[in-house]
């Protein structure tokens, strides 16, 4: 959420990043809804101070007075306009708090414009594409893939997306994932085991709501979402909550499995484990200090390229340009890692930068001595995910035996050095 006092003062400003991101949003009608509200705010509140002033007066009267009966009417009259005129500040105050939470967040300067995936900025690059498989080919077509992961029986319990991980199929994402949570915490991070569902105003306090319901799935009857990312629940874990300055940053690492609906999706970037509705992820956050966040997000976003390396993926790290930078996000770099089999890159982790947009909606502050509490900066991004870790292993390191052989960083987790099908 945006400082309202931002809005109201550089209202231009906030135009502006709107248009940086080429998102549609009626700001005049907000603006307008914002001033409404705060008139009637002053407005009740009058009339609370009128009818608080002619209690007092009243308190003074001798009881059964001319002047006390009258003064009764007054207070009568009164506290039925006060009553009528809070039943509008409610009405309206649901409008402004909704017109709020549909404001975008600022982009950081250095975010560049473009309006387009294709627009976004390679900022760095690692390894080399063509040092791969001679063999490689698209990871569903590899002979005996569909015996360590099965998409039909997957599809059949439950439907497209939902696979079964089956022998080293399922031994491989454990490993990959004791190697990540591994990493984070010889990084620093603490480990973290989340709940998987949140209630709606965890999901609002991160961004995911209003702007993405329809990209989640709901337990209506509870009134819960299954969470998208484990960013939902751990930034949530300091909700409401004023940290110490001299405890910042915190760092915590976590893994879900992972659901989203990824309605409207199609094409070929959903074949294989390209794509799926549920997925397992490990992810990486920080509650920072706003003086230190884009330090912050430098360092974070090397812990994660950090595992690629380990993992000896070629991978790239793309600056996201406005139009892709996201709803919620300040800055945002993408890591992108090379399939040789498919001749493509694919995202395995963002890394963003929140600023204070998602502190305000959780009211996360922190204190510095005996000062007035002040909002931390929030930065997460993916360390990693891992079906496109996967599919990628899987194709860059096929072998014409048809093994799959592991890099040395993940062989003690997974306990040899290659990969079997079947």
């Amino acid at each position: 959420m945006l400082d309202p006092k931002l809005l109201r003062e550089s209202p231009e400003l906030v135009r502006a990043a709107i248009a940086k991101k080429h998102l549609e949003v009626d700001l005049d009608a907000i603006l307008a809804l914002d001033a409404a509200w705060r008139a009637q705010l002053v407005e009740v509140e009058t009339l609370r101070a009128k009818s608080k002033s002619a209690n007092t007066e009243m308190a003074k009267l001798p009881k059964g007075s001319p002047e006390f009966i009258a003064k009764v009417q007054e207070m009568k009259a009164v506290s039925a306009e006060v009553k009528a005129r809070e039943a509008d500040l409610v009405e309206i105050e649901a409008k402004h708090k909704a017109a709020m939470l549909s404001l975008p967040n600022l982009p950081h300067e250095s975010v560049p414009e473009g309006r387009t995936p294709e627009e976004n900025v390679t900022f760095a690059t690692w390894g080399s594409c063509e040092a791969l498989s001679s063999v490689a080919k698209p990871h569903w077509e590899i002979p005996g893939f569909d015996k360590i992961i099965d998409f039909g029986r997957g599809s059949k319990v439950t439907g497209a997306g939902f696979p079964f991980y089956i022998g080293d199929g399922a031994r491989i994402v454990r490993a990959l994932l004791q190697f990540f949570l591994d990493e984070a915490v010889v990084a620093g991070y603490t480990e973290v085991n989340p709940p998987i569902f949140v209630n709606a105003a965890s999901a609002t306090a991160t961004g995911q709501l209003p702007d993405k319901e329809g990209q989640m799935y709901e337990a209506v009857a509870d009134g819960f979402y299954a969470v998208p990312t484990a960013e939902v629940p751990l930034t949530n874990f300091f909700r409401d909550e004023i940290l110490d300055e001299a405890a910042l940053p915190v760092k915590r690492a976590a893994y879900t499995p992972c659901f989203r609906r990824e309605a409207g999706s199609y094409g070929k970037d959903v074949r294989g484990l390209n794509r799926l509705h549920q997925f397992d992820k490990v992810e990486l956050l920080k509650w920072v200090h706003p003086t230190q966040s884009y330090i912050e997000l430098d360092l974070l976003r090397a812990d994660a390229e950090r595992l690629l390396q380990k993992l000896e993926l070629p991978y790239r790290v793309l600056l996201m340009c406005g139009g892709d930078v996201g709803f919620s996000q300040a800055k945002k770099y993408d890591l992108e890692v090379w399939a040789a089999g498919q001749q493509r890159w694919l995202e395995v982790s963002s890394c963003s930068n929140f600023e204070a947009f998602q502190a305000r909606r959780a009211q996360i502050r922190f204190r510095k001595g005996d000062g007035k509490p002040e909002l931390v900066h929030t930065i997460n991004g993916s360390g990693l995910a891992v079906p496109r870790v996967l599919a990628a292993l899987l194709e860059n390191n096929l072998q014409a035996d048809g093994t799959v052989k592991l890099p040395a960083a993940l062989v003690p987790y997974f306990g040899r050095d290659v990969l079997r099908f079947g």
